[in-house]
């Protein structure tokens, strides 16, 4: 499998801290430089608009898919030439799947949760093949991690589906660790 479109879930909120925006930046960089595609949820507003502007900035591709219910709360991104509007959550993360090679979670909240741990499920029912990853941005996900580890211990995740979230800090290193494990 060749990578050409990476979904990105994140937050629809900036965050409070300016590494989450230097990451969200960082990693649009990375994916035009390397010609990679993105999707994401369509929204102008927090880490979700900053993504989208720099890709676009930076002449990349950008394709967001948003549930129409979202359209006014999250801000549809006006700038965007290819917006995909949908009836449902659940069919915005079909869409994103369908569209997508992998997938990267930067930091966000239960939006991004659900859309991270979604994919990752669906990978363990054999739904699809993809990769997904956490940018752990200044240990933002440390205690989800935490918590992945205890859930293996007790017996509720197994090893190689913990296995299956890829972590990095660098935008670099997870693309190229999703390189080597395709």
């Amino acid at each position: 499998m060749t990578l050409r479109r990476i979904c990105v879930f994140c937050g629809s909120s900036p965050g409070n801290r300016p590494e989450h925006r230097e990451a969200a930046l960082s990693l649009a960089d990375t994916l035009v430089e390397r010609k990679l595609g993105l999707v994401y949820g369509g929204a102008s507003v927090g880490l979700m608009g900053q993504i989208a502007d720099r890709v676009l900035e930076r002449g990349g591709e950008v394709i967001g898919v948003i549930p129409n219910t979202l359209i006014e709360m999250e801000v549809a991104h006006g700038g965007l030439a290819d917006l995909h509007r949908v009836g449902s959550m659940q069919e915005r993360k079909a869409v994103m799947a369908e569209l997508s090679d992998a997938f990267i979670s930067l930091p966000g909240g239960f939006g991004t949760l659900d859309e991270m741990t979604e994919m990752v499920t669906w990978s363990i029912l054999n739904l699809h093949n993809k990769p997904s990853g956490l940018l752990n941005i200044g240990g933002y996900y440390d205690p989800l991690l935490r918590f992945l580890d205890h859930a293996v211990t007790e017996g509720f995740i197994k090893p190689k589906h913990r296995a299956l979230v890829i972590v990095a800090t660098t935008p670099a290193e997870l693309l190229d660790q999703f390189v080597a494990d395709i």
